[in-house]
């Protein structure tokens, strides 16, 4: 075998692996060796912390959907930091102070990340909870989380989301099943020890955890890394669901998944000391399947058509011809999704190709020295 055959079949196993080998291995150690959370009712002082940035529209939903948890009021706090609203959000927000919800102008606009640093400042609770200003938990949502902080060898909780638009799109039908696909990722990994990233709309730390971040690191995965840091689990709970509308216009999904996957390379390479086998265990191969290889496929996938072409065997051209079949069927899916005529065949080879789209070229700016600090989330549009 040539030198660029086993190049080719080492490519093609590195993309099987990211999507099937890493899931299988995850699978097989937590038949070996659970770590089973040691939960219990569990009631410490909460504060719920919501950034806003004109969420005129949803603010007062979110807020009351808090409002209404099951969950010991007098040991519940909420703190809404309006990150510069021009909409009305502040005023939402101040009809709500009898109910106990506090209000932090933050001016000039700086981000999620900053606003999160101001608000636990103020906060009071022992442990933080992190809401979007469009997320609606359900009823049992909080006390689910915190259950888990009964442990103590846990310091962080991620909450499971859940997509609530009509399926008739395909960056809707796309986005919920990739979500399905990690949330199950979750659940394999909080399994054995601690989990990769969290979802930022329905998560909680312990106060004493909680570390200042730069405004433009991407808080759902640098705060998490950094109790991990800290010798401390960072666990899935499948209870506590976050129901929350999907994107279903496509350039909107990609300039989302462009901003996340960019703030996420940061993150990484903030935190690469955690690539470190021998002071973190498996865990270091956690971040690079989970995270480095799964962003870099799309690259990868460019190599294989290139080796598979070069090469010349009827077998490397059936590799490409593959390809090729993906890429066409992605491009009816592009249409369909344009044009509301949607088919579930293309919705897969579509989606799969918009968010390692997205992370080709989000890596592409991280090699630039780009960096994002606001943004309009509705949108995923960057903001100056």
């Amino acid at each position: 075998m040539s030198a660029s055959e086993t190049i080719l079949l080492l490519l093609v196993a590195t993309v099987f692996y990211v999507y099937v080998g890493y899931p299988a291995l995850l699978w097989m150690l937590s038949r070996l060796r659970r770590r089973p959370v040691r939960k219990a009712a569990y009631y410490p002082c909460v504060t719920i912390i919501i950034s806003a940035h004109n969420e005129a529209a949803a603010i007062r939903q979110t807020i009351e959907n808090k409002l209404e948890l099951d969950y010991p009021r007098e040991q519940m706090e909420i703190i809404v930091v309006s990150d510069g609203s021009t909409d009305g959000t502040d005023e939402i927000v101040r009809t709500l102070a009898q109910s106990g919800v506090h209000l932090i102008r933050q001016e000039p606009r700086q981000g999620k990340t900053a606003a999160l640093n101001r608000a636990v400042t103020e906060a009071k609770g022992e442990i933080l909870a992190f809401s979007d200003a469009n997320s609606l938990w359900d009823k049992s949502a909080l006390r689910e989380l915190v259950s888990n902080f009964a442990d103590p060898d846990v310091g962080y909780v991620s909450g499971r989301m859940e997509y609530t638009a009509p399926m008739d799109s395909h960056v809707a039908g796309g986005s919920s099943r990739y979500m399905r696909y990690e949330n199950r990722l979750r659940e394999l990994e909080s399994a054995i020890g601690s989990i990769v990233g969290v979802d930022g709309g329905i998560d909680a730390v312990r106060r004493t955890l909680y570390e200042p971040m730069h405004p433009s690191l991407l808080p759902d995965l640098v705060l998490p890394l950094c109790v991990v840091e800290k010798r401390r689990r960072v666990v899935y709970e499948p209870s506590a669901i976050l129901n929350e509308e999907s994107l279903t216009r496509t350039d909107e999904e990609y300039r989302m998944r462009i901003r996340v996957a960019l703030r996420a390379f940061h993150a990484l390479w903030h935190k690469k000391a955690l690539f470190n086998p021998f002071r973190f265990g498996f865990y270091s191969l956690q971040l690079l399947s989970h995270k480095v290889l799964r962003y870099l496929v799309g690259y990868i996938m460019v190599a294989i058509l290139f080796c598979s072409i070069a090469i010349q065997e009827p077998w490397s051209l059936a590799f490409a011809g593959l390809q090729g079949l993906g890429y066409g069927l992605a491009l009816v899916g592009l249409w369909q999704n344009r044009s509301n005529r949607v088919q579930r065949g293309f919705r897969y080879p579509f989606y799969f190709c918009l968010i390692n789209l997205a992370s080709a070229v989000a890596f592409l700016k991280f090699l630039m020295g780009q960096r994002l600090v606001v943004w309009n989330p509705r949108r995923g549009e960057e903001s100056s």
